[in-house]
């Protein structure tokens, strides 16, 4: 922070430590209800076929890759919402809550659309038939289920910007419950239902995600219903809606480029064998399941940052930032630690039913994933730091820096070193990750940077907004 700027007060640091842990917990235990229904997912078809268990590996991909980039663009409410709030500016939240009324709408359609191409889509990314079959009926079963998710999502962001978040977490709670049992009725036939495999994972993720939606819009009901009235015309305008998704289009393309880094990367792998898409499946699961944690943590910070910046608090911004980019990397140095001593045992509960049905393949897939998940484990620490300094330029309504940040570490290092590494050398699909590694480790020290700099920016220019003007001599 500039020199200019006040001394915090004494124990400033640990209170906004404490807020940022509030908020930050049930939101990072929500992202982890909502990874845990996609694991769900993996581990039934992975125990039902381990064939199957790579067409579920790449239909995630692509169905992941639609709706997480509308998720992203839905992401752009922290901002629109957390800062008036914090300035005590009602009537801009206000249109910011009732423009997240409609923009799953608006959003939902294009990605549908894009999903309807899954299977030529494969075929152009030359993935073998048996897997490319399999993804692409899992995608086509998986895309009613895209609509509901954004609501949820929008509704989400809104209440997470006035911190209730209980709901949220309720709300997971019992669509994973919901989506273990559908998931165990339709992927392998209980209760009088036909066995259904993938299909029947698609169908159960279609239904959780649909009560996602509406248990969450029946519970915040009492938060949200306060700011739709009176309504506003200029909610429904196409020029207020743009500039909601021109906001988050960089937050969509930054995710882009990070989950297509890690797409191509199991696309790259479906070029050596199945049996190592599959491990790679196991690795990205177990990864994917420790970063929804650090992903919550930066919605806090989006959250705690965007408040202080809207009540013109350098202090406070600053405190909230030190205190998430701190949070995600102890959260994950334990994940570190699991995944670098345990990665056998963790590929393994992928894999076990599978070992008595198929062992020759299953025992060729733990090969693979065992060795991927140490891999995994290197870069779980860069990782959180990354996404955390993400949430907090996110804040400060800095959302294109990590869209370019992203588009050097993963394309321009990340991706062509793995593919060195990985066809050029011993190191085989591993390689590909050795690669992700080199990446996130680049772009973690430079998004930390550019939060430094924002922060001593916002210093600076609030201190020149606030400085009282000299009289004329």
């Amino acid at each position: 922070m500039p020199s200019s700027t006040p001394s915090p007060p004494a124990g400033a640091g640990r209170s906004e430590l404490r807020a940022t842990l509030r908020l930050a917990t049930p939101i990072a235990l929500a992202q982890l209800g909502q990874m845990g229904m996609g694991t769900v997912d993996v581990l039934m078809v992975g125990n039902f076929s381990a064939p199957a268990l790579a067409g579920i590996a790449l239909g995630n991909v692509l169905f992941w890759t639609l709706t997480g980039f509308g998720y992203r663009i839905v992401m752009a409410l922290d901002p629109l919402v957390a800062q008036p709030l914090g300035a005590g500016d009602d009537r801009r939240a206000r249109r910011a809550v009732q423009t997240a009324m409609v923009l799953p709408l608006v959003i939902t359609l294009p990605l549908t659309l894009i999903g309807l191409f899954a299977h030529p889509i494969l075929e152009l990314l030359g993935q073998p038939a048996e897997v490319r079959d399999a993804a692409a009926g899992y995608v086509l079963w998986s895309l009613p289920g895209i609509l509901p998710f954004l609501v949820f999502c929008s509704l989400r962001q809104c209440v997470q910007a006035m911190s209730k978040v209980r709901p949220v977490l309720i709300v997971m709670l019992v669509a994973n419950l919901l989506n273990l049992l559908l998931d165990w009725m339709f992927v392998f036939g209980k209760l009088g239902l036909p066995a259904m495999g993938l299909q029947g994972a698609a169908m159960a993720s279609n239904l959780s995600r649909l009560s996602l939606a509406v248990l969450l819009a029946w519970l915040s009901w009492p938060t949200i219903r306060p700011w739709l009235s009176p309504w506003s015309r200029r909610a429904l305008q196409p020029t207020r809606i743009w500039s909601v998704v021109r906001l988050g289009l960089p937050i969509g393309g930054a995710f882009l480029l990070e989950s297509g880094a890690f797409s191509f990367t199991a696309i790259a792998i479906g070029w050596i064998g199945s049996a190592e898409v599959g491990g790679h499946q196991i690795a990205m699961t177990l990864a994917s399941l420790s970063f929804m944690v650090p992903v919550g943590i930066s919605s806090a910070a989006a959250v705690r940052v965007g408040y202080a910046v809207g009540r013109r608090d350098p202090i406070g911004a600053a405190h909230a930032a030190r205190s998430a980019i701190a949070l995600g990397a102890l959260v994950m140095t334990a994940s570190m630690a699991a995944f670098l001593l345990f990665p056998e045992q963790l590929a393994e509960l992928f894999l076990r039913d599978s070992m008595q049905r198929d062992p020759e393949h299953a025992r060729a897939v733990l090969l693979f994933g065992a060795a991927m998940v140490g891999v995994a484990g290197v870069f779980q620490v860069v990782d959180g730091i990354q996404v955390v300094c993400v949430g907090v330029l996110r804040g400060l309504g800095d959302t294109r820096t990590p869209f370019v940040v992203h588009l050097l570490a993963f394309w321009a290092l990340g991706i062509p070193v793995g593919l060195l590494l990985a066809f050029e050398t011993e190191l085989g699909p591993a390689g590909m990750w050795w690669g992700l590694v080199l990446g996130l480790g680049f772009g973690a020290a430079v998004l930390t940077a550019r939060c430094i700099a924002g922060m001593r920016r916002l210093g600076a220019s609030i201190a020149t907004i606030d400085r009282p003007r000299n009289p004329a001599r």
